[in-house]
């Protein structure tokens, strides 16, 4: 979803973002949606009609590689192991909402987790199912979108602005985790079968959650999204709002395969009374050797300026190996963690840990917030990138850049949203693929270094009546195609685009609706190469012709 933190008052609906409800940026301050301080109409609260789907033929059965959950791995790099397809042709679509709540200006203030593919094809999907919450879980077929089974579930959705991103999980091993109420899981060990049983894993003890389940299900609440390692533990942040009888605080938890469980306090892991919970949306990642954990914490309230750490926990104890406060790299002073976005760690191939955040004072960078570096134990490193608010970079190999001549050996993928009248924002919102180890002086903030642009690219469609403006780049997370030296994204237009790198041109697209202000989505590929992009709470599966 694209949106933009902004104040009530100070700006003219012609100069507010579709993103306008975003996060809150202090007691008495809102941001914006998925268009950041955009001055383009308003869509009707009504979702755009969509082409109509292609029937696709009697399908061949595959066997590709997986995409197991948010970002693709447990680094979150967001590369794709095969060559996507040609953007052709809708396939099929499916709702992932089905009572979206759009604000009176039409935007839709809902962020959507991301779907996984196993390696026969079936793509699992989340589905918002009520006005308010309600979740249900469903497998579809890759190739045609037919239903193979669907599950309901109990969850509960955490405290929030922008409603939170319900998330599922693939492991290496082929089991499929969901989130469900009072801090449980639901795993089911075959996610292609037609037939199959859940469990439910809790990682405080089934004895506690049995013995007074109404004591946790109204305050026990999964608030990120689930990782897994190679061996298939499962760590996961949740938030917790009133006492229990098991002493639950809002902290880290960790699953193993056989069930058992463990956590600890987001404060004691911090080492700080004043933090509060995790993140909510953080995806926690791992590092390439899987011994290390990392994962956000803030304190304040979802409605108040939000602030904490980076932390690096050990992935058996949950101990915590180094910790650092989340600065703004121009005042030095703390930068703001808003649970109304979905920024997570990545991780690069040197064991580079990355992570987006809002500047400290709205808007001295245009909101477009800061992307930060560390080394493996979070140590400061480099510069930091010229966008970081929502959104987690795409790790793509420096090859995929002909043009690229410098020393590094990968490279970022992200948007880089420049919001219309938000500070001196000029509405040019472009992609940007940054060089992690050289550096420029920032396009906003002169005096400050940032990561180096190796390529930009200029979004195509006019925002409204803005004089220059562009729609808005609308993905948190968007697939890199090594093989066809691309990357995929969504825009706030309504249309799918393929950038490719090597012409620095966005050689494919295909229009999924009329577009409209939304939160950041997901794009991901399938086992079979077909591209999966989210826009007005459906989900469209993209072939080639």
């Amino acid at each position: 979803m694209s949106r933009d933190p902004h104040r009530p008052d100070p700006l003219s609906p012609s100069l507010v973002s579709r993103r306008t409800a975003l996060a809150m940026l202090s007691s008495s301050a809102v941001l914006a949606a998925c268009s950041g301080g955009g001055g383009s109409p308003t869509p009707t609260p009504t979702p755009a009609p969509s082409p109509t789907p292609t029937p696709s033929p009697t399908p061949t059965p595959v066997i590709g590689p997986a995409w197991f959950g948010y970002g693709r791995d447990a680094q979150h790099m967001a590369a794709s192991p095969i060559a996507s397809q040609d953007l052709g042709r809708i396939s099929w679509t499916a709702a992932v909402d089905l009572v979206p709540q759009y604000t009176p200006s039409g935007t839709l203030l809902t962020h959507y987790g991301s779907p996984v593919v196993t390696t026969r094809n079936t793509i699992v999907i989340p589905v918002k199912t009520g006005a308010s919450g309600g979740y249900r879980v469903e497998g579809r077929n890759g190739a045609t979108g037919a239903v193979i089974w669907s599950v309901t579930t109990f969850y509960v959705t955490p405290p929030h602005n922008w409603v939170p991103a319900y998330n599922v999980l693939l492991t290496a091993q082929g089991r499929l985790y969901a989130p469900d109420s009072g801090g449980r899981l639901l795993v089911r060990d075959d996610a292609d079968a037609a037939s199959g049983t859940f469990t439910s894993p809790i990682f405080f003890g089934a004895a506690a959650y049995n013995a007074n389940p109404t004591a946790y299900d109204g305050t026990v609440f999964i608030n990120t999204p689930l990782t897994a390692d190679a061996n298939g533990n499962i760590f996961f942040g949740f938030q917790v709002t009133a006492a229990n009888p098991a002493g639950l605080v809002s902290g880290i938890a960790r699953v193993a395969p056989d069930g058992t469980g463990s956590w600890i306090s987001a404060a004691t892991a911090a080492g700080d009374s004043t933090v509060q919970k995790p993140v909510t949306n953080c995806a926690p990642a791992l590092s390439l050797d899987g011994t290390t954990v990392y994962i956000a914490v803030n304190r304040g309230s979802t409605n108040a300026t939000q602030t904490g750490f980076l932390l690096a926990l050990d992935s058996t104890t949950l101990a915590t190996r180094a910790k650092v406060a989340l600065t703004d790299p121009n005042s030095l002073t703390p930068a703001r963690l808003s649970d109304d976005g979905t920024a997570s760690p990545v991780v690069g191939p040197d064991g580079r840990v990355f992570y987006g955040v809002l500047e400290a004072q709205f808007p001295t960078h245009n909101a477009r917030g800061w992307l930060l570096q560390f080394d493996a134990l979070l140590n400061p490193v480099g510069f930091p990138g010229s966008f970081g608010w929502d959104v987690s970079p795409s790790i793509i190999p420096a090859s995929m850049v002909p043009s690229y001549a410098g020393s590094s050996t990968y490279l970022l993928a992200q948007k880089y949203n420049n919001y219309n009248g938000v500070g001196t924002g000029d509405g040019l919102n472009r992609l940007a693929v940054l060089d992690p180890r050289t550096s420029q002086a920032d396009p906003i903030v002169a005096s400050v270094q940032v990561m180096r642009e190796v390529l930009t690219i200029l979004g195509p469609t006019p925002d409204g009546n803005a004089t220059m403006a562009r729609r808005e780049w609308c993905i948190n997370t968007m697939v890199a195609d090594p093989l066809r030296r691309s990357v995929l994204a969504n825009n706030e237009d309504g249309v799918l685009y393929r950038w490719d790198l090597s012409t620095n041109s966005l050689s494919q697209n295909i229009r999924l609706n009329a577009g409209l202000g939304q939160a950041y989505t997901p794009t991901l590929v399938g086992a079979d190469g077909a591209v999966y992009a989210i826009s007005n709470g459906t989900l469209y599966s993209i072939r080639a012709s």
